[in-house]
């Protein structure tokens, strides 16, 4: 009954298939296999563009190895202020462009605004030798407060960031969930709305440690073999991490975990707003959310055996619904919390 993270599940069944039948025989070595050929292809035909599609291990990875190409040391990178890179990756996405600024932005919902984006460019940092040059935007997707940029959104800001020779980069560790929720073809979200290089997430959907890193601007992944190898990246055995991003992309398995996690999280908002007493804080548009509730509600909850993490505020958690999460546990869940706001309001009377 843990709800922390879409990362706190095992393995889906698929892909532990895949992985055993990878296992049979001898592969050439280094990405040099046919299952990462396979990969490839099922990567470009779905995006369907002719892109470059680097498999590594991590998001953290993904990300920060991305960058590198993305921004130079003396460069700044536009991003939300609650983002990934910005908070969680322990200073990755600078130790790999060589020490590039990141520059954090306020926006509701987990987003970026286009027109605070505009306000900083209009400070005068470009060309300026005492500043650091903008460079890049990164857009996460689906955000960290669970809601979805639209293909218009992330087109609008692409459109900016061009104009002023910016590189877009999309953190995509969620891009399953967002592109389940908006029920749109992988590429009008992406490159087609602008986007230059998507880090593909496969872990928080069923993997056992899978990401890629898809560049729709070739040129910039004219170099980043090198960086992957630098970074750590370049598996000797890449099989098994392709194998894994095979299993998920090949016949729709990445959207049906997606839509299944998307529909766990919905039904934990539908059945958790209907309770007095609790505020669902952003739109549920993907598969996590925040919800407010008093303080003993969450603890007799924590009782019961449930796992949140508290984040976003005072009696606030975090709730993700997974590739595998119970539509059981979900209910009882809700359950659980409607028992306990109801001893707590009644002790309040």
């Amino acid at each position: 009954m843990n709800f922390c993270s879409d990362n706190v599940t095992g393995v889906a069944p698929e892909i532990m298939a895949a992985l055993a039948a990878a296992n049979h025989g001898a592969a050439m070595g280094y990405g040099n296999d046919d299952i990462t050929r396979r990969v490839e292809k099922l990567v470009r035909d779905l995006f369907e563009t002719d892109a470059a599609v680097f498999p590594v291990a991590t998001g953290t990875a993904a990300n920060a190895l991305a960058l590198s190409v993305m921004v130079p040391s003396y460069g700044a990178l536009f991003c939300h202020e609650s983002a990934h890179i910005n908070v969680d990756e322990c200073g990755a996405p600078e130790l790999f462009t060589g020490g590039a600024k990141l520059v954090d932005l306020p926006g509701a919902g987990g987003k970026l605004d286009a027109a605070l984006i505009l306000d900083e460019l209009g400070k005068g940092m470009q060309g300026n030798v005492h500043n650091a040059q903008p460079a890049a935007v990164s857009l996460t997707q689906a955000t960290e407060a669970g809601t979805v940029y639209k293909p218009a959104e992330v087109r609008e800001i692409a459109e900016l960031a061009h104009k002023y020779k910016l590189k877009v980069h999309m953190d995509g560790t969620r891009f399953a969930n967002a592109v389940a929720g908006l029920g749109c073809a992988p590429a009008e979200v992406s490159w087609r709305a602008g986007v230059d290089v998507l880090s593909l997430g496969g872990t928080k959907n069923g993997a056992m440690g899978a990401e890629a890193i898809i560049f729709f601007d070739r040129a910039l992944a004219a170099s980043f073999g090198f960086h992957r190898k630098r970074g750590g990246h370049l598996f000797s055995k890449m099989r098994f991490v392709s194998a894994q991003l095979e299993a998920l992309l090949k016949d729709g398995l990445w959207l049906r975990h997606a839509s299944h996690a998307n529909r766990m999280a919905r039904r934990l908002a539908d059945g958790l707003g209907s309770l007095p007493g609790v505020e669902i804080l952003n739109p549920v548009e993907a598969n996590l959310l925040f919800v407010r509730m008093p303080e003993a509600a969450l603890a007799g909850l924590e009782t019961d055996g449930f796992r949140f993490y508290r984040e976003g505020g005072p009696a606030t958690i975090r709730l993700v619904a997974a590739f595998n999460t119970d539509s059981a546990q979900v209910d009882a869940f809700i359950a659980s919390a409607r028992q306990h706001l109801a001893t707590a309001n009644s002790s309040a009377a």
